[in-house]
């Protein structure tokens, strides 16, 4: 019998629904940089109305859309004001510097949010020496913080700051929809704070690929320009934007379930003698937990558990990251613990290479 695999690595691992499939084998489709795939718009319509905004443009990914949006906002030389840990500055292979030509400003947050005052003074005076500093970028919910949230009270008050020097405000909102759903509040709530924005559809909202540039009309039609510049130009695109019609009107509320399952796993890890969690910055999908008091690293830990079927990724030396999402049932949340239990019991009674 094969064994069981619990693959707790990332939301990117989610598969389409069976509805999701059939709505690509039959969508409607044309050809989407002359803009007359009928897919693709109704989906960039729907996006825009769910987000309180003009306009929107889908493109291949998150980190697509993150330069896309970030060359858009600035000219090349620009400042662009990051979170110290924020996917932009760290998981996106220096593309806003090595593509964009702009420089980044980083601020260590307080998990993962930053603070206004902090900004305020990040921002460089106008002056021949330096960069402009022309954007203050935002991540909701905050990757490598645990999946925390910055709130919309808070987005204001970043907004009003960056309205008050001449600053746009963007946020890569990948996982927007985990934040709106855990306060339970209109996702609008959020964006309207912001001038432009990114959401990706491959993650909790189970779409196979695909994410969404939101903004005014005039950042829009330059943001097209930026990704058919960058090669992301599409034709038959319909097959992506089916699945993404689907995500936007059923797949939301159940990111509820995501949550739920996230704060079992962070209550039963707590529990193992040797892990520690930090249960205030559990709030959405996400689950961070540290093994140093165990002995061992991450990476040695993460490898054990791959052995008995569970899959996770090293987040530092210390620290583990765990990810719920659509497929990730209760049931597999008892056996992962389970799993972990018995290896972190090996481990304190040196069972184990």
């Amino acid at each position: 019998m094969e064994k069981e695999i619990i693959d707790l690595r990332s939301d990117t691992v989610t598969l389409p629904t069976e509805e999701m499939l059939e709505a690509i084998k039959h969508a409607k489709l044309g050809d989407d940089v002359f803009g007359e795939d009928p897919t693709v718009n109704e989906l960039e319509s729907l996006a825009a109305q769910k987000m309180g905004k003009d306009a929107a443009l889908l493109v291949t990914s998150g980190t697509q859309a993150n330069l896309v949006s970030l060359v858009s906002n600035t000219k090349r030389g620009d400042g662009v004001i990051l979170e110290a840990e924020s996917h932009v500055f760290y998981y996106e292979v220096g593309g806003l510097s090595a593509i964009g030509g702009l420089v980044p400003i980083t601020i260590k947050g307080n998990m993962g949010v930053l603070d206004p005052k902090d900004i305020e003074a990040a921002i460089r005076p106008k002056d021949i020496h330096f960069p402009e500093t022309t954007v203050v970028a935002i991540e909701n919910t905050h990757n490598r913080a645990g999946g925390t949230i910055t709130t919309p009270d808070q987005i204001r008050a970043i907004s009003e700051v960056a309205k008050a020097r001449g600053l746009k405000l963007y946020m890569d909102g990948a996982r927007i929809f985990n934040a709106a759903v855990a306060l339970k509040t209109d996702v609008k709530n959020f964006t309207k704070h912001v001038d432009n924005m990114m959401f990706c559809l491959s993650k909790g909202l189970s779409c196979p690929v695909g994410s969404i540039v939101v903004g005014d009309h005039q950042f829009v039609e330059r943001a097209r320009r930026v990704r058919k510049m960058l090669g992301g130009g599409m034709r038959q695109a319909g097959i992506i934007a089916a699945p993404g019609i689907i995500a936007l009107e059923k797949m939301v509320d159940r990111l509820e379930e995501d949550h739920r399952n996230a704060r079992l796993l962070a209550e039963g890890l707590a529990k193992v003698n040797g892990i520690k969690v930090d249960m205030r910055i559990v709030q959405t999908n996400i689950v961070k937990f540290d093994v140093s008091d165990l002995g061992v690293t991450s990476g040695t830990f993460v490898f054990m558990l791959s052995k008995r079927g569970v899959l996770s990724l090293p987040f530092s030396e210390r620290d583990i990251r765990m990810v719920t999402h659509r497929g990730i049932e209760k049931e597999h949340i008892e056996k992962a613990l389970a799993v972990i239990e018995d290896i972190a019991y090996d481990v304190r009674s040196k069972k184990v290479n």
